[in-house]
């Protein structure tokens, strides 16, 4: 176990569905919210220290789910989605002090400026890649304004706002934090200028390593320290070779009509610099998927947005998010298929090795006397006495 002080951990709220098999009609699971309860419950226990949820048309709203979420949890974080533009500045003030508010101070704010200008002209939004930039410029000088003194005014190129008001303050000042993933020279100015935490898709650490470096060029020039995090999907098992498996399971089922359109949606419908990035990694081939040590790309052939995993035993996939914290990073926001068993799996075996302190106990050899048990399998007669010498 290393000194290295701990990576903040974070888990996945899937507000779209979750399933076994990607590309698969198979065992696949609604998002029912009274299953996202399970998942965010479970977490909470577990010992994560909070949960994304993303926004678009495919998912569940997140700050309603979250607003949910939050009376059924008690320590865990919500790093909720906020898309400038699909309502104004006063009206996400309002959203997020109340929910700020409701989870008393447990709130985290994912700016997305937006990827797909087909779904931003579906949310009245017609503004080219950069542009959308300067709109969220002008949208937050009033958000911000707004939750760190209650009112704004602002007389902007794409944002009027005349004595807009906040009723009540957030738990946090003066605003809960902002977190901000963009890999094109404008997300990355924008966040040198606005936001608390960068967030960068699971690339190679040596790509990895060239964008934090941008990144804390554009931070020098305005004085801000910038924070770092990643976000990966995780595929841990006892062994390399069970991970292994468990990846080429997860797209056993996933054929090459299915990969080819989904390519095509990527290129045609988003303009995001990052997709285009993860797109790279392995331009819709399945036998070149191993993108780096044990960084498998096979999520990204169907999968907009973060497209890699972490593949291996828990020693394995430590010591690459360690590689990981060499550079910079110190927040993972992870995720696996299906959410739920992956969430216990990961915490069960991979947070020993990461030091983090886990609700996932073990039965305890030493918790029934007169002697050390070990677990039975639950039946009535209980756990077994530990024989000696086995």
């Amino acid at each position: 176990m290393s000194s290295k002080k701990p990576i903040d951990f974070m888990w996945f709220i899937p507000t779209s569905g979750d399933g076994t098999y990607l590309g698969s009609s198979e065992l696949n699971r609604a998002p029912d919210f009274r299953y996202l309860r399970e998942i965010a419950q479970a977490v909470d226990r577990l010992g994560y220290s909070g949960v994304l949820l993303p926004t678009g048309v495919a998912c569940e709203e997140s700050f309603v789910t979250a607003a949910g979420l939050a009376t059924a949890t008690e320590r865990l974080k919500f790093l909720v989605a906020i898309r400038p533009g699909t309502a104004s500045p006063a009206y996400y003030a309002r959203l997020a002090t109340t929910l700020d508010r409701i989870s008393n101070g447990r709130l985290l704010l994912n700016i997305v400026v937006g990827g797909s200008p087909a779904e931003l002209a579906g949310d009245g939004i017609f503004l080219p890649h950069d542009e959308r930039y300067d709109h969220a410029d002008e949208f937050f000088d009033v958000f911000e304004a707004l939750l760190a003194k209650g009112e704004a005014t602002l007389d902007g190129k794409y944002i009027q706002a005349k004595g807009a008001r906040l009723g009540f303050p957030p738990v946090q000042a003066p605003r809960p934090p902002l977190y901000f993933g963009g890999s094109s020279d404008a997300g990355i100015d924008f966040y040198a200028n606005r936001g608390d935490k960068y967030l960068t898709w699971g690339e190679p650490p040596a790509q990895v390593a060239e964008k934090i470096e941008a990144v804390r060029k554009a931070c020098a020039k305005t004085g801000r320290d910038p924070s770092f995090g990643i976000r990966l999907h995780l595929i841990v098992r006892e062994t390399d070779e069970e991970a292994w498996e468990a990846a080429d399971k997860l797209i056993s089922k996933l054929g090459d009509d299915t990969i080819a359109e989904a390519q095509a949606r990527f290129v045609t419908e988003a303009d995001s610099v990052g997709q285009k990035r993860m797109a790279a990694l392995h331009n819709g081939r399945r036998d070149k998927l191993e993108v780096s040590p044990n960084l498998w790309a096979g999520i990204g052939l169907v999968r907009s947005g973060a497209g890699t995993a972490l593949v291996g035993s828990p020693k394995t996939v430590a010591a690459r998010l360690r590689e990981y914290q060499d550079i910079g990073i110190d927040t993972l926001i992870a995720s696996g298929y299906p959410h739920l068993e992956e969430a216990y799996r990961v915490a069960e075996l991979l947070f020993p090795e990461l030091g983090i302190d886990s609700g996932a106990k073990t039965v305890n050899p030493n918790s029934e006397f007169p002697q050390a048990r070990v677990f039975g399998g639950g039946g009535h007669g209980g756990n077994l006495k530990v024989v000696s010498g086995s």
